[in-house]
């Protein structure tokens, strides 16, 4: 018999539960990767709803025609953002979605213990389209009503809670503390994905029709919360369910068509079937008892809030991402019109060199997560990246202004200093923590102590933009040195835990005591 091609021996190899990992790590991906895409559009926009003031004016004032004070409604920026305040309205679209998202994400890990996963996260995400298309729909009917786009952002906001709790919860429940700091670090790539598509499908309609820019990625996660719904296995005893399940109704149609082998009595006289050589006259049906799946009684209970924080560990951590989300965060708003002042390059090529520091990111979550998944020592390796991210960021803040070269390689540099911390926190460390040993085995735990960390996160992610625009118009050292500052912070919150972490890692004398065992 001729040997399986390579290809088909390899698939062979994997087990069904090795299936299943691969299907849960591709398939919370994607359901990730489509809320960063739904959150996306917003910046793409904003250039949209504020665009024709100024450039329509130049236009027509070089032409020899009325000037911006004669230009009408039709020619303008979208209603309420043609004002001169247009900056601080549209900032207030981002800090409602934004302060939503954090007071909302306390409350989802909470609810998320309590409700079955995957309706919880294919609910969210149906009513994540829904107002993201709602969004878009102000273009279609033309309102113009402030109110109404930051309602659509607090709400859109609270449901895009359900997503982060729900998505860890499921990958920290498939994969061991092994290699996860690899894993998820591969796995967090999914908000550059997001970001990176999001910005293709809102960039394609931005100019002729930016109501289609909301509406196809509503569309978006809204099917992938069907796909959700159908497809996500939230644990793998639920495989293990479904399969005593399947096996007690095999085992009931079994029975079932036993009984059609028994001999049939007519008057008296048994029929003359071929069964009654399988089945002669004298034998006896055996009765076959029913597999019965009980759930235990003792099942560990949703742990509370203030039990959350009482796990060895998330208090520290949650306070470091605040500051560590901080600096990403204030990266993400303000990256792109710094470079175009300070590297004096246009909007759409400052936009694209912003792209490097997600690349940048990239590399040091994955980094990150292999050397702590080496070493065991998570608070080591954030420590470390978030000692040199500091001083690094100054060498930007003065890098920047001598060329794009340097300025490319300190982008990725940054990047992965910045966003390794953020990334093994957020992914690895949270699994960690929910799954830690003085939970005595009560996995409920995770999906509140993902919520409760990054949601403190969150509270920086909402204080770093706005921050970072209060500190601009003095000079942008001022908001570098707030950045710095705030890695600092991060620093000093784990020195505690490193500590903690070096002193167990030293080697142990072996005692008297030990000698007398042996």
């Amino acid at each position: 018999m001729a040997p399986l091609p390579p290809g088909i021996r390899f698939l062979v190899s994997f087990n069904r539960d090795q299936w299943y990992r691969a299907l849960t790590f591709s398939l919370t991906f994607l359901l990730y990767t489509s809320f960063h895409l739904s959150r996306k559009p917003i910046s793409i926009v904003k250039s949209e709803l504020h665009k024709n003031c100024s450039s329509v004016s130049e236009t027509w004032t070089s032409a020899g025609t009325p000037s911006s004070a004669s230009l009408t409604s039709d020619h303008c920026s979208w209603k309420p953002f043609d004002k001169s305040n247009y900056k601080q309205l549209l900032g207030a679209m981002d800090y409602s979605f934004l302060c939503a998202y954090a007071v909302g994400m306390y409350l989802s890990g909470i609810i998320g213990e309590r409700v079955p996963i995957r309706l919880y996260l294919s609910v969210g995400m149906l009513f994540s389209g829904l107002f993201t298309c709602l969004f878009g729909l102000g273009y279609f009917y033309n309102i113009h009503s402030l109110s109404f786009y930051i309602t659509v952002q607090v709400a859109n906001g609270l449901v895009q809670t359900t997503g982060w709790p729900s998505v860890v919860t499921c990958i920290g429940n498939w994969f061991g503390k092994g290699r996860r700091g690899l894993i998820m670090g591969l796995w967090n790539s999914h908000t550059s994905v997001g970001n990176i598509l999001g910005s293709l499908i809102a960039g394609y309609w931005v100019s002729s029709n930016w109501g289609l820019s909301f509406l196809v990625p509503g569309l978006i996660i809204a099917v992938m919360g069907l796909v959700c719904f159908l497809f996500l296995v939230e644990h793998p005893n639920d495989l293990k369910t479904a399969s005593a399940q399947i096996s007690l109704g095999q085992m009931s149609q079994w029975n079932g068509a036993a009984s059609d082998f028994r001999p049939h009595y007519k008057e008296g006289k048994p029929q003359s079937f071929d069964t009654e050589l399988l089945l002669p006259r004298d034998s006896q049906r055996v009765q076959v008892q029913p597999v019965v799946v009980v759930k235990s009684q003792s099942e560990p209970s949703a742990i509370s809030f203030m039990g959350a924080l009482r796990i060895p560990g998330v208090v520290e951590f949650s306070l470091c991402l605040l500051f560590a989300k901080l600096v990403s965060y204030t990266f993400l708003f303000w990256l792109p019109l710094y470079m175009t002042k300070a590297a004096h390059l246009d909007a759409k090529r400052a936009g694209d060199l912003s792209t490097l520091f997600d690349v940048g990111g990239i590399v040091g979550g994955v980094l990150a997560g292999v050397v702590s998944d080496k070493l065991g020592m998570r608070a080591s390796t954030c420590a470390v990246m978030l000692l040199l991210a500091a001083p690094t960021l100054y060498g930007f803040s003065m890098i920047s202004q001598f060329g794009l070269g340097p300025t490319i390689g300190m982008l990725l540099v940054c990047g992965a200093l910045v966003n390794g911390p953020y990334s093994l926190i957020t992914t690895a460390v949270s699994a960690d923590l929910g799954t830690h040993k003085s939970l005595k085995g009560n996995a409920r735990a995770l999906s509140t102590v993902t919520a409760i960390i990054d949601g403190t996160g969150s509270v920086g992610a909402a204080l770093g933009p706005l921050l970072a625009g209060l500190l601009s118009p003095g000079g942008w050292d001022q908001v570098f040195y707030m950045l710095m500052t705030a890695d600092f912070l991060a620093l000093l919150l784990l020195l505690r835990l490193v500590t903690k972490e070096l002193s167990c890692s030293q080697p142990r004398p072996i005692t008297t005591v030990q000698l007398k065992e042996h």
